[in-house]
Order: C-alpha cells, then sequence, then structure tokens
C-alpha cells in the first residue's frame, strides 16, 4: 500500500567537459530526453523523468571506484576505462592503474579522461566515452517508464505485514 512512497526518482550525472563535443553530445541529449518527448520519434510521448546532476570536473576517486563496478565489463582496467587516448593523457609506463593516481591525473589534467562519464546512480549504470552508453542509460529509464521493465522488488517488510 505504501510503496509508491518508497518509489525514487532516478538520479543521473554527468561529469561533463564544456571543451569535449562527445561530451556537449551527451548533455544534449539528456537535456532533450527531459524537455521533449522521449523517444523523439514519437510526439505522443511524455519526457522522461529524472534529476540530472550535471558536474563539470571529473569524479573523485571514490566516485570513480564505484563506476567502475557500473561498468558492463567488470574486467576492464582503471587506466583502460577512465583514461583518454590523448596525446596529453599519461601513456606507457606513466599510464597509472589505480583508481586514486587516475583521479589525480584528471585533476591536474581533464583532458586525460575519456569524457563524457553518465552515472544512472539508482539502476548502477554508466557510460564512459560513450554516447551509445548514454542512449541504453535513456532506453533502459524509458522501458521502465512504459512498463515493459518490471520495478524492482523494494524491501518488504518481514513477519505480520508480509
Amino acid at each position: 500500500m505504501f510503496n509508491s512512497f518508497k518509489r525514487r526518482l532516478p538520479e543521473i550525472s554527468i561529469f561533463h567537459q564544456p571543451t569535449s563535443p562527445p561530451s556537449n553530445k551527451a548533455l544534449t541529449l539528456l537535456r532533450s530526453a527531459l524537455s521533449s518527448p522521449y523517444p523523439p520519434n514519437q510526439a505522443g510521448k511524455p519526457p522522461l523523468d529524472f534529476s540530472l546532476d550535471v558536474i563539470e570536473g571529473p569524479p573523485t576517486s571514490d566516485q570513480l571506484r564505484t563506476i567502475l563496478s557500473y561498468l558492463p565489463s567488470k574486467s576492464i582496467s582503471p587506466s583502460t576505462a577512465f583514461l583518454s587516448a590523448h596525446f596529453a593523457a599519461p601513456s606507457g609506463l606513466d599510464r597509472p592503474e589505480g583508481i586514486a593516481a587516475i583521479a589525480k591525473v584528471a585533476q591536474d589534467n581533464p583532458a586525460a579522461l575519456r569524457w563524457p562519464i553518465v552515472v544512472d546512480w539508482n539502476d548502477g549504470q554508466a557510460s564512459v566515452g560513450d554516447i551509445e552508453g548514454v542512449k541504453s542509460i535513456l532506453e533502459r529509464l524509458r522501458k521502465r517508464r512504459d512498463g515493459e521493465l518490471k520495478e524492482e522488488e523494494v524491501d518488504q517488510p518481514l513477519g505480520w505485514f508480509s
């Protein structure tokens, strides 16, 4: 009866780099999904409903650790997941492998990261440097909105009320 009070609005963060074209494209896509019919080719559909947090700058080491756990491939190394092939990014033996070292590199030189980094904190999904991954996150929200995905079971009380 009271489960509707437990529903939370999906929380999506984009770690955004304004000088990155893919990051700008992802931000436009996310904002459009909030303000225009989604999917865009179906005018009768409402916009998606989620909370968007735009962070201009790199994630912290704790955030990077969590984001890494949300990525589809669990066997990927942190440097492969987060560091770009940009000439400013460390390479070879200078390429850091640890999360804390990657966070430091990102703070010192944001161009070293793969942008954008988009995270659905409630659903445990993330996309790093990939517009298709952002579309996948939005598609999952659309499926949930349209009833194509069942809501996960919320914590149910045990005992007399179960």
